[in-house]
């Protein structure tokens, strides 16, 4: 039986010090029928120049560099429309792909009806240096935050928790043509894709860890809920769509919590627009009750909240 061609689209962004050990994590596979696309979307570092010697090395690479910063969404949909693969990998190239992450995801494909759009597996958090800091599902689990991995039909629990690793996700082409790719009016694409594919498409969890996720101190989710998070905005912008998508109580249930959810992140990191915008959005599907509207009372008021939820989530989630 022929191999699948699956795309890897490496997105790079200032990854000099990562960018060549995440590209030869790609070529490493043992899964050899790769198609490799490589965005480096306009970094001030020396990435590219890095990427070009590995050109020069492995010409099967194909290779973008771009002379403005267009962001991550942007960025993708350029690189997915050169690509051909049956299945698509948005891979940030300060990650690092096990030797046989596509080889066990594309045998999990071939087992499942087309209805499964995407396949997530577990992943193991490193530091800057590659040092192993957690696995994603045991924090989780640890944590309380989850008890099981939710698969199958997972839209509504998409929309009340977090849960997947993104970078882990393998992803049938045609779920992105549905789509017509990410939204290049959001500041970050996670949310958007996992509610609007999994309106349409399954999701499965493969429970191995096939993926290092490095954090870096100057990453996108290192800035979540900084005054003026523009990320936080896009939330509500997706929460906005599912209020059009949902078919059922409980998911209007599901898209509450969530919202509840950002009106206290909002409230106690002081972005009091984006506050005031959930509370509104949370108007429109439900009664507020009396900690929301005390929430929304107390947003403008001259107390410190983003250092009492400093304090808390170094206390809760470390």
């Amino acid at each position: 039986m022929n191999e699948p061609l699956v795309s890897v689209i490496c997105l790079s962004y200032n990854h000099e010090r990562f960018v060549e050990e995440a590209i030869r994590s790609v070529i490493n596979q043992t899964f050899k029928n790769i198609e490799i696309i490589v965005l480096d979307d306009a970094s001030n570092d020396s990435s590219q120049e890095v990427i070009r010697k590995l050109v020069v090395e492995f010409p099967a690479i194909q290779f973008l560099p771009i002379e403005k910063n267009v962001g991550n969404c942007r960025a993708f949909n350029l690189a997915f429309a050169l690509s051909k693969g049956d299945f698509i990998i948005d891979f940030a190239t300060d990650d690092i792909m096990m030797p046989e992450r596509i080889a066990k995801q594309i045998d999990q494909f071939q087992s499942l009806p087309h209805d499964v759009g995407v396949v997530f597996a577990d992943a193991n958090y490193v530091n800057e240096e590659g040092k192993f800091l957690r696995q994603h599902y045991d924090y989780l689990f640890r944590k309380g935050l989850l008890k099981e991995v939710p698969q199958g039909d997972v839209y509504a629990k998409i929309l009340s928790r977090y849960f997947i690793a993104s970078p882990t996700m393998m992803v049938r082409r045609v779920v992105f043509d549905k789509m017509g790719g990410y939204d290049e009016d959001l500041a970050y694409e996670d949310f958007d894709f996992w509610v609007r594919s999994s309106r349409s498409f399954k999701y499965f969890f493969l429970n191995e860890s096939l993926t290092k996720i490095r954090r870096v101190g100057n990453s996108m989710s290192t800035g979540w809920y900084k005054l003026g998070d523009k990320q936080l905005h896009s939330t509500y912008l997706v929460c906005k769509k599912a209020q059009k998508l949902n078919r059922s109580t409980e998911e209007i249930k599901a898209l509450i919590i969530r919202v509840r959810y950002e009106i206290r992140q909002s409230v106690f990191s002081k972005n009091t627009n984006e506050a005031t915008l959930f509370f509104e959005l949370l108007c429109e599907l439900t009664q507020p009750n009396w900690v929301d509207r005390t929430l929304i009372g107390i947003c403008h008021l001259p107390i410190p909240f983003r250092w009492i939820r400093k304090v808390y989530h170094a206390s809760r989630f470390s």
